[in-house]
């Protein structure tokens, strides 16, 4: 077993024997000196688990988990002691030429030979916890017509195969939460017109808040102390695998990634065609931030490079500058294209440093812990011809919480060969601004409350909250305010139809 090893922080110095440390030592060295106690400790309990482990196969695949992981941390408590922000007077918006506007690239005719070398990866690491499933994949969730995320994501890739009679690999990303369950729900597409090929992400150690040390004690140690450490970690989990090479190996040189629940993302051959053209080894794309999206990522200029910049990097006395859609136009769909010969380049030559998101989490027993997180679009800074492109919102249609399920399972879209289509008869183009209240947060009681979804075609912004229960047939338009106060309850009938009203508790309907 490699043994993991400590790079020398800065400002730490051995003295040699006789010596005396002079007085006044700076508090940099001090944080210094404490961070390298900090990262042999961590070591030592890697190397203890790692050492543990009796398969050579786990032990070998969990080695290279701890190799990385401790890079992470090693980095983690360097950069803490130095206390490095993002200096706010450096960043710029990315100029015009790079965020080309989708409309603006040339539309493709014939040419799909591009196909044959390009791999659709989707990130299935989450669960459904937030929308109440515990355990299941997310993925797993019916969203339309009976249809799951992944049965959507199946029928797109399958009908592109179809059309275009090419094999375009569908890859899944799982976590150590979602696999077995995924494993066992991708055999009924066996024998569907698609290659469907899968490997985890990476498995990381809970850190406690206090002690910097892994939470668990063995590499077996309980689910719930170890967790998936964001998408970020597509490119060591890819490489670790074998699946990179593999896939350059078969002639692949483009893969496109995408969050499993966005059901606007598939392949499109104009963003494919202008990916060869600009010889971009990683473009991202970014759609216009409305006040919904003011916290989401967005691209910026620093120094002169493009990088990704997330809320939590941003200095808290520019929290509001960052929210800004006058200064930061757009906003990261975590829909991206790799160029995959690049990525193994800069992985064998200078490696990829993705800046750290530090998420604070309670354990089960109440102990404070952080885990170490990196995001997918940080990479960019590491690629050749790297920039965004501004697409339309159509390409972005996430489902984050039952308010998104409410939107895609309306009668505002529907369905064609596994990808959502905006209903020509809506007069606008922009979604209408749904809030649920906590009634509605667990899927079970938002399928109970809705005898059928809401007719929405005509709705601006819907807002409800309390015990409010949807009738057959209701029509929605304008803007509609549903509140029902504590104790109270609000029925609305079948075939109810309510336009810009305000209904409260005790069911009056008033103009608003």
């Amino acid at each position: 077993m490699a043994s993991l090893s400590v790079p020398s922080a800065p400002g730490i110095n051995t003295p040699s024997t006789g010596t005396q440390r002079t007085r006044g030592t700076s508090a940099m060295d001090f944080k210094s000196a404490t961070t390298g106690v900090a990262a042999k400790a961590m070591r030592n309990e890697l190397n203890r688990m790692v050492a543990e482990v009796k398969d050579p196969l786990q032990k070998k695949v969990f080695d290279a988990e701890m190799q990385s992981f401790f890079s992470l941390f090693n980095r983690y408590l360097i950069e803490k002691a130095k206390h490095e922000t993002i200096q706010w007077d450096k960043i710029r918006p990315l100029a015009p030429a790079l965020v080309p506007n989708y409309s603006d690239l040339p539309e493709v005719t014939n040419d799909k030979s591009i196909l044959d070398k390009v791999v659709v990866l989707k990130l299935n690491g989450g669960l459904g916890t937030t929308m109440g499933l515990s355990g299941a994949p997310k993925s797993a969730i019916e969203v339309r017509d009976g249809m799951t995320f992944l049965d959507l994501s199946v029928r797109q890739i399958e009908h592109l195969n179809e059309v275009n009679k090419v094999n375009v690999p569908f890859i899944l990303m799982n976590s150590f939460n979602t696999d077995d369950e995924t494993q066992r729900i991708i055999q009924k597409y066996a024998n569907h017109n698609i290659q469907i090929l899968t490997f985890n992400q990476s498995r990381f150690p809970r850190v406690g808040k206090e002690s910097n040390l892994p939470i668990p004690r063995t590499a077996t140690s309980s689910k719930s102390e170890w967790y998936p450490p964001g998408h970020g970690d597509i490119f060591d989990a890819l490489s670790n695998s074998g699946l990179l090479d593999k896939l350059i190996e078969a002639g692949k040189e483009y893969m496109f990634v995408s969050n499993v629940d966005n059901l606007g993302a598939d392949v499109d051959l104009k963003i494919l065609k202008h990916l060869v053209d600009s010889q971009a080894e990683f473009i991202m794309e970014l759609t216009d931030k409305t006040k919904a999206d003011v916290k989401g990522g967005t691209l910026i200029d620093y120094e002169g490079q493009v990088r990704l910049l997330e809320i939590a990097q941003v200095p808290s006395e520019h929290v509001e500058d960052f929210k800004s859609i006058r200064k930061f136009q757009y906003f990261n769909t975590n829909s991206v294209y790799i160029h995959l010969p690049a990525l193994k380049r800069v992985m064998e030559s200078e490696g990829l440093e993705l800046e750290i998101i530090v998420n604070n989490k309670v354990a089960d027993d109440g102990t404070p812990v952080i885990q170490l997180e990196t995001a997918i679009g940080a990479a960019i800074k590491h690629f050749k011809n790297a920039h965004g492109i501004n697409v339309p919102r159509s390409r972005f249609l996430p489902v984050k919480a039952c308010s998104d399920l409410l939107l895609i399972t309306s009668d505002l879209y529907s369905l064609e060969h596994g990808k959502l289509v905006m209903n020509q008869k809506r007069m606008f183009s922009s979604v209408p601004v749904v809030k649920l209240g906590d009634t509605f947060k667990k899927l079970g009681n938002f399928k109970k409350r809705f005898r059928t979804i809401p007719n929405i075609l005509e709705l601006d912004h819907l807002t409800v909250s309390g015990d409010v229960w949807f009738g057959r047939g209701v029509t929605l338009r304008g803007t509609v305010i549903i509140v029902a106060n504590e104790g109270s309850r609000i029925d609305l009938p079948d075939g109810s139809i309510l336009e810009n009203k305000l209904v409260s508790g005790n069911v009056s309907i008033i103009d608003h």
